[in-house]
């Protein structure tokens, strides 16, 4: 059973559409990247995932269950952007004050703090911590309750890399331990490499929803292929693959998809002079661009 199905989810604001008949699923264990422009229905797919606004129609089943039911409410967890958090209290002080809230054990709070790597700084104050430790903080009170699927909004905004790195090492081991991830960003870069499917939203449309793979395929966007020649081979490897010369040795090419092991065949042959050769796909940001845009054309 998927945590997740959406099934032609409308929702109207006094006559403007802000999704419009949008359907997908996430799996147990699957991390799927929401991904949209501002305005483009992300808060309020969520919201109502969350139970906290109704569809205006299709079904949203969240769990086996509906949205805000108790079911869902049970096994669900949301990370907003911007975590707040009384400043006063320490890590430890606030992790116990939400698991006594939730009825469960205050003493698994250290457990929690260790696994979102705020062991060593759980007795200092929150006013003290860092975005990216408060982002923690916000991970550690997520993980209250064991949740199987967990929303996501822009969770890494404002963290520097090693935090984000260390931030997705922790969403990949509760996917791997069978929690679904939904995870809304804008930090394309990031979540090419962290998630197993792309779902884009455009004026409350979905635009497209499958694995970042098959979504290349789809756009059939030319593949760029950067060849480094031998020293002084670039001039006769660039008039051999009709292609571009660049910073002296480099010779570029591209091709489509269907095109491109007939040309790397076409490189191989040259042998001797090629040093090596980069195959560079689109990346998630130029599919992003590709499929928002079909929307206004």
């Amino acid at each position: 059973m998927n945590s997740l199905t959406l099934s032609q989810v409308t929702k109207t604001y006094d006559g403007v559409t802000a999704l419009d008949a949008v359907a997908f699923t996430v799996a147990p264990g699957e991390r799927v990247a929401l991904l949209g422009h501002n305005g483009a229905g992300k808060s309020t797919l969520m919201k109502i995932i969350l139970g906290l606004i109704p569809a205006t129609s299709g079904q949203v089943t969240v769990l086996g269950a509906a949205p805000g039911s108790q079911t869902a409410r049970d096994g669900t967890a949301y990370l907003p952007e911007n975590v707040a958090f009384h400043p006063a209290l320490t890590g430890l002080e606030q992790i116990r004050l939400y698991l006594r809230l939730r009825g469960d054990d205050p003493a698994r709070a250290m457990d929690l703090l260790d696994r979102v790597g705020l062991g060593q700084a759980a007795r200092r104050r929150i006013g003290t911590y860092s975005k990216g430790m408060r982002q923690r903080v916000g991970l550690a009170q997520a993980l209250i309750g064991n949740p199987r699927l967990l929303v996501l909004d822009e969770p890494t905004s404002g963290l520097d890399p090693v935090s984000r790195r260390d931030f997705y090492t922790i969403l990949d081991g509760l996917a791997a331990e069978g929690a679904a991830i939904l995870l809304s960003s804008h930090a394309l870069t990031e979540v090419e490499a962290r998630t197993d499917r792309i779902v884009i939203l455009s004026q409350g449309r979905l635009m497209a929803n499958d694995t970042l793979a098959a979504l290349r395929r789809r756009a059939a966007l030319p593949i760029r292929l950067h060849i480094a020649a031998r020293p002084g081979a670039a001039d006769e490897v660039a008039a051999q693959l009709a292609g571009g010369r660049r910073n002296g040795v480099m010779v570029d090419l591209t091709c489509g998809h269907d095109d491109k092991l007939a040309r790397l065949g076409d490189i191989a042959a040259l042998k001797g002079l090629i040093e090596d050769v980069e195959i560079i796909p689109p990346s998630l940001e130029d599919l992003y661009s590709h499929f928002s845009r079909r929307d206004g054309q």
